[in-house]
């Protein structure tokens, strides 16, 4: 053969002609050839905007829905299919888009597709007609991080992943990100995203002289190791938690639920991974031994409220509970439009009708029965109480085997479980009294079903009686109502006790008759004796011991012992106590079908897993890395308090109705991080975004940006949002310098206009706090749900009657008055001005620029300050004629008026406009 030689130069041309036949090949395949139809980005927006409400989870006119697979591809009442997969000429569903017949057109009476949309379903059934999950429903994979190929020897990649993600998106949208903020812009910001209010001196210090490269690094951990990060990120969950003060509805009575507030500010504090934050949450009363923290945990889901008027269903309020519960469980913890299908099918995500109820399975056998006490509660015991109970306890493990431990240290911790009076059915000259307890009268007569007697050997009876020689006489209807127990009822110094009787052995389950009887009754309408409630226990173990009727009395006194802090938890009925669940037709409580048990919904079910069916079961699959929704939620969550929008914006839905994702590969990889690197730290998740380049952008905006990016979805620059009602009040406080650092404990009054907070019930009145009290934190402010506090209510705060997943930021005037006339902001006006003249006692101008650093972190300019110079000296002027010393006393609250407390006062109409300022109640102001 004969040798062939190029020179360089025809090298070079054969490559040049090379590559130009590529490049034109695929160019001409490109042209001819369609990328495939995405069922999620191409057919399913088509479907549930034009086709979905006829053919879909509320309604399946003729036998078609277009919700499921197999139910698209099933016939329909005509018989045939109207998908054929690959076939879409002879699909009836085409022929129904093309029809000019109005009376067969689709969709029916309403606008018809346009030629696109229907190519676009066309082509989807030609392909096959694939269904495909929607992307927040599949599972979290770690998805390839973007490269420039080919050109990245001319362009730089980020090296931090969430700055390569968002470049990317900046780069289709030919936008670049924004330089870094100033330190003392980074500082505030950080200060206010992290612990929520301005860094403490020491750490903002520490920061701003620190000249090395890890200077900001350092500044995040200190944030996050502080105290004051844990109030913070609670204050974020309790809005999800509808954690209130009161119960809700009309009567809205006060709860003792703050214990559960300040668990989730030890949890976020000790960054308690978030699996196991919310397997607490969910189930921390299944837990092995569980603890009383994990105990309090629980009652997250006892912040439902309680109907405690008169006359009201408690099962239907029981019911509305469990129902608020499944609501909230997906709503805020997994990010989904669950509720839609309490009553349907889901019109729009591959949820079923059925499968709500099997979900509320694993919430319908908790303990909670709309009672006025709000059990079940736990009781912690303090000073002589708690060594009682230690001695008991002690007792328990060197007598009882760990069955019998168990069960009598729940007893005492808990009253549980016990059978609520409000259950009591057949009256005869008896009542619920206000539907919340069982009163009996003379010769009256009442009936609690479906009582086990097996195995029990004492009853238990919470009572109230004001009347003496009664006789409470119990008998077992099953047996002829042949009497059982007879209990004398005595006349009681106090409003309830509790007695201990002893029973006579018997096995099986039987319906109780209560008869009251006393001679001293004159009247069958005079009142006879309460009971609140009963609970039939196994021997209490020791007995036949020397020492054992001391320990029971021990035992009977720490029941009846009120010297302890009751907190609403979760428990669930015991085997003998079992609900069934069963479907509401349409939703309806009194309308029940099929029974069912605990499970989730089908979409979700790998071969792999399989979880215990109660709550703990329910909370392992939620927290599983097979869970496509629990650590996405969380991330969008972080995301949306750090940049104020989500990276889907509506965090509430994820599912198909929801907004669409702005950076799906950046959400996804963040939550797998979340899971599979960070091991659920939430400081970790933190950390990983507030580092990032993104988010140490400067958030000033060119006219471009504003042009291609106005709302700023695609990050290129720092987004200006206004803060919090917490932040607002919490960052006053601080540069006011009266900010509390005390911790925990019950919930505070802090100022409020007299006339607000009206109790018709009980009378109650909002007692202002006193001392430092009125200057804790925002997320110590007493919440009443008819009635909240009002200047948080201002700045967008929520009622918490359910839960919230977001607040809607809004700018009204009552914003501005609230901060220029509330007499909280007028107080702290005064303080600041006071620390402001204490620090710079001579030059006005100093002071003023002074007090506006402290306020924004920021140097104040020129004309600011002319501004503020010239609102100081109106003040002098207006206070120096006139009825100064009435203006100046009613402004400062003193009985004096000298020329200090004039200039003091002028200096607090300056703070007070400064806490006004849209750069100090603005984060990342320009």
């Amino acid at each position: 053969m004969k040798k062939i030689s190029l020179s360089i130069t025809n090298r070079y041309k054969l490559f040049l002609v090379f590559t130009g036949i590529m490049c034109f090949g695929l160019l001409y395949v490109g042209f001819f050839i369609h990328e495939p139809i995405d069922y999620n980005v191409d057919v399913k927006p088509i479907i549930n905007k034009k086709c979905i409400s006829c053919h879909g989870g509320v309604k399946k006119k003729a036998g078609f829905s277009l919700l499921f697979q197999e139910e698209a591809l099933a016939s329909t009442a005509s018989g045939k299919p109207a998908i054929i997969p690959g076939d879409a000429k002879n699909s009836e569903m085409i022929r129904r888009l093309h029809s000019t017949d109005p009376e067969e057109r689709m969709p029916y009476q309403s606008e018809a597709l346009n030629e696109k949309e229907i190519e676009i379903l066309s082509r989807w059934i030609d392909e096959g007609a694939k269904f495909s999950t929607h992307w927040a429903y599949a599972a979290v994979q770690k998805p390839s991080l973007p490269t420039n190929g080919f050109f990245s020897f001319f362009k730089k990649v980020s090296t931090n992943p969430v700055d390569a993600l968002i470049d990317e998106k900046l780069n289709e949208l030919d936008l670049k990100r924004s330089v870094q903020a100033n330190k003392e812009t980074l500082l505030r910001r950080l200060s206010l995203d992290l612990i929520g209010m301005p860094a403490p001196e020491e750490i903002s210090t520490k920061y701003l002289t620190d000249k090395s490269e890890k200077a900001y690094d350092n500044l995040v951990d200190n944030l996050l190791s502080s105290n004051a990060y844990g109030e913070k990120w609670a204050g974020m969950w309790l809005d999800m938690a509808r954690y209130a003060d009161t119960k809700g509805y009309e009567r809205d009575d006060a709860r003792n639920i703050w214990r559960y507030r300040d668990w989730l500010i030890q949890s976020f504090n000790e960054d308690k991974p978030y699996n196991q934050f919310i397997i607490e949450q969910i189930a921390g009363d299944l837990l092995n031994d569980p603890s009383d923290q994990q105990l309090i945990a629980t009652a997250f889901h006892r912040n439902t409220m309680t109907n405690d008027e008169g006359g009201t269903d408690n099962e239907e309020f029981r019911t509305a509970a469990i129902i608020d519960r499944v609501n909230t469980t997906w709503e805020t913890l997994m990010g989904t439009s669950f509720g839609c299908i309490q009553c349907h099918s889901h019109p729009y995500d591959p949820f079923k009708h059925d499968e709500y109820y099997k979900f509320m399975a694993y919430f319908n056998n908790s303990r909670d029965e709309d009672t006025y006490e709000d059990y079940p509660v736990l009781k912690e015991f303090k000073n002589a109480s708690l060594q009682k109970y230690d001695s008991v306890i002690n007792w328990l493990k060197s007598t009882g085997d760990l069955q019998q431990q168990d069960y009598f240290k729940r007893l005492i911790k808990t009253g549980q479980p016990a059978i609520n009076s409000l259950l009591a059915d057949s009256m005869v000259n008896a009542a619920l009294v206000d539907t919340k307890w069982l009163l009996l009268r003379k010769n009256s007569y009442a009936i609690i079903k479906s009582i086990s007697l097996t195995g029990k050997s004492s009853l238990l009876l919470r009572h109230s009686s004001r009347v003496e020689n009664g006789m409470l006489t119990i008998s077992l209807k099953n047996k002829n109502s042949i009497p059982y127990l007879k209990i004398p009822i005595k006349k009681l110094t106090k409003e309830w006790n509790i007695l201990q009787i002893s029973i006579p052995p018997t096995t099986g389950v039987f319906d109780l008759e209560f008869h009251y009887e006393n001679k001293n009754l004159k009247s069958e309408d005079d009142d006879g004796m309460m009971f609140d409630w009963i609970a039939f226990t196994p021997q209490f173990p020791g007995g036949g011991m020397p020492n054992a009727p001391i320990y029971q009395k021990l035992f009977l006194d720490l029941l009846n012992e009120p010297d302890a802090v009751m907190t609403p938890i979760m428990m669930d009925n015991p085997t003998d106590m079992y609900r069934e669940t069963r479907v509401f037709e349409r939703g309806n409580r009194l309308l029940k079908t099929n029974n069912v048990t605990p499970d989730y919904p089908a979409i979700f079910k790998s071969k792999n897993e399989s979880y215990v069916n109660n709550r703990l079961g329910l909370a392992k699959w939620m927290t599983s890395k097979t869970n496509p929704l629990t650590s996405r939620t969380m991330v969008n969550r972080m995301w949306e308090q750090l940049f104020g929008q989500g990276l889907v914006e509506t965090l509430e839905d994820l599912g198909s109705q929801g907004s669409t994702p702005t950076h799906q590969k950046l959400l996804d990889y963040i939550s797998y991080e979340f899971m599979y690197e960070d091991n659920w730290s939430m400081k970790k998740l933190l950390k990983r975004i507030v580092t990032s380049e993104t988010y140490k952008q400067t958030s000033i905006a060119n006219k471009k940006m504003l042009e291609i990016d106005p709302l700023n979805k695609y990050y290129a620059r720092a987004p200006r949002i206004r803060l919090s009602a917490e932040q607002i009040r919490d960052q006053a406080l601080s540069v006011s310098g009266v900010l509390s650092s005390k911790m925990y404990g019950p919930s505070v009054m802090p100022f409020q206009p007299e006339g607000i907070w009206a109790s018709p019930y009980d009378g109650r009145l909002w007692e202002q706090s006193k001392g430092e009290d009125q200057y804790r934190r925002a997320l110590y402010t007493y919440w009443k749900r008819s009635s909240p506090y009002p200047s948080m209510v201002n700045f967008d705060g929520a009622a918490r009657e359910v839960c919230l997943s977001r607040r809607i930021k809004t700018n009204t005037p009552l914003q501005a008055l609230t901060l220029l006339n509330d007499s909280t902001y007028w107080d702290l006006s005064v303080k600041f001005a006071q620390i402001i003249k204490t620090n710079d006692k001579i030059d006005v101008n100093r002071q003023i620029a002074l007090a506006y650093k402290k306020a924004t972190g920021n140097e104040i300019d020129k004309s600011k300050t002319i501004i503020l110079k010239r609102l100081y000296d109106a003040s002098i002027d207006k206070l120096k004629n006139g009825q100064n010393d009435v203006s100046i006393r009613r402004m400062l609250s003193d009985s004096s008026a000298t020329s200090e407390m004039i200039s003091l006062a002028a200096m607090s109409v300056v703070t007070n406009a400064i806490l006004n300022l849209d750069e100090v109640i603005t984060k990342n102001q320009p």
